[in-house]
């Protein structure tokens, strides 16, 4: 009930912040770290771990996956495909190398193990789709930024799991003896929910374009995402024995499947529909994003900590900005996408644990700097990342404007 508690609290606070013409998930970020584990305690870091919040989570970022999915297209991709990946590529890659250089010189003056820094590198590549997402939907945002950037989001995801887990295998094999790290199962992380989301989808693609009814048509799309996330539930607890499937992929999966086959008009139809269901879902994620978040953290942040958000912040849009140059992408794209990059704070957590973990057995001291470091940086850049992002949208032009060239508030 605490819990339900702060979703309802987290809702106020989005109204509020809106009103000021921020972003919601400010709102809702800022509630889940108030009332979370670590001010507040209306939820304890237990009860974030407990499987029944860790089902009800990640059901709702499956299901959160029909905002990327929706817009994966045939029509749309064959316009801007090439420039996503493109794009994806150099502003992934470009972060990682970024990052991991500026670490080395750090790391070189200030005699920290050099082997962190690409680890920070592998870190700093990702970026959480979600706060990107719920601007996206706040302020219905059109135009080419949104067009790349939405299905960007999933393949930023695959190159950020590939370019993390291979930099954390190595060193945990040179360094550590190899414990710790399974090869098998970061493959299948990403392999598995495009696979299954891939057949679950054309499946349920099949049933929803021979439906009519409104009622019918929304259970038709929304049962094989939900399908698509109890298969994740079951594989992470008895396959992986970890939280490693990627619902968010799978859910983009299913959703872009069954977005080609049932047709425009059905598209709309079931969106239009599913509009309340996908609010609840992104609030849910972004509460979760905010609970691990511990304030007491930013007192503690340093040099290493400055250094990652600017390195970071120099890579994703300087990668952004050539990648974009490099496929001739619009000069909106080119200019302001880097900026609805910058968000962070899901993953970088995610890939920290996994990292803290493996470093903890044979060099707990450079596992305190990494998880200090990437844990105060996750709360001062998601502040003013979000802001940044909705900036970005805004310069380019695909922020509503109301006859009175005022932006619209979205209800």
């Amino acid at each position: 009930m605490s819990w339900l508690g702060i979703l309802a609290i987290a809702y106020t606070f989005g109204k509020i912040i809106s009103l000021v013409k921020l972003p919601s998930i400010l709102g809702w970020l800022i509630a889940g770290m108030v009332f979370g584990p670590y001010m507040v305690g209306l939820v304890s870091s237990i009860t974030i771990n407990e499987t029944w919040y860790l089902v009800i989570e990640k059901t709702a970022e499956c299901l959160a996956g029909v905002m990327i999915g929706s817009e994966m297209i045939v029509s749309k991709l064959r316009k801007y495909g090439k420039s996503i990946i493109v794009t994806t590529l150099f502003q992934s890659i470009g972060t990682f190398f970024v990052v991991s250089v500026v670490f080395l010189c750090v790391f070189a003056i200030t005699k920290t193990p050099l082997y962190l820094a690409p680890i920070f590198g592998g870190i700093a590549l990702a970026t959480a789709p979600a706060p990107a997402l719920s601007i996206v939907k706040q302020y219905r945002t059109k135009g080419p930024i949104t067009d790349t950037l939405l299905p960007m989001a999933a393949l930023d995801d695959i190159v950020g799991i590939i370019i993390f887990f291979t930099v954390i295998t190595t060193v945990s094999i040179t360094k550590g003896g190899g414990e710790g790290i399974s090869i098998w199962k970061t493959v299948c992380s990403i392999v598995l929910p495009i696979v299954i989301g891939s057949i679950i989808g054309f499946l349920g693609g099949l049933i929803a374009r021979k439906t009519s009814k409104k009622w019918s048509l929304l259970l038709s799309m929304i049962v094989p995402m939900l399908i698509a996330a109890a298969c994740g539930i079951v594989i992470d607890l008895f396959l992986f024995g970890s939280w490693m499937f990627n619902y968010l992929l799978a859910g983009m999966c299913v959703s872009a499947f069954m977005s080609n086959m049932v047709g425009e008009e059905k598209l709309q139809s079931f969106l239009h529909s599913f509009d309340p269901v996908l609010s609840i879902c992104l609030i849910v994620v972004i509460v979760n994003l905010g609970m691990p978040l511990n304030y007491k953290t930013i007192a503690g942040a340093g040099l290493f900590t400055l250094v990652y958000i600017v390195a970071r912040a120099f890579g994703k849009y300087g990668g952004a900005y050539l990648g974009s140059s490099v496929s001739k992408a619009p000069t909106t794209v080119k200019k302001y996408l880097g900026f609805t990059l910058l968000p962070h704070s899901g993953v970088s957590l995610v890939f920290t644990g996994i990292a803290v973990t493996t470093l903890s057995g044979f060099d707990p001291d450079s596992a305190q700097i990494l998880q200090g470091t990437i844990a105060s940086a996750a709360i001062i850049n998601e502040i003013i990342a979000v802001i940044l992002a909705r900036q970005g949208f805004k310069w380019g032009g695909e922020l509503p404007i109301d006859k009175k060239n005022t932006e619209v508030k979205v209800r």
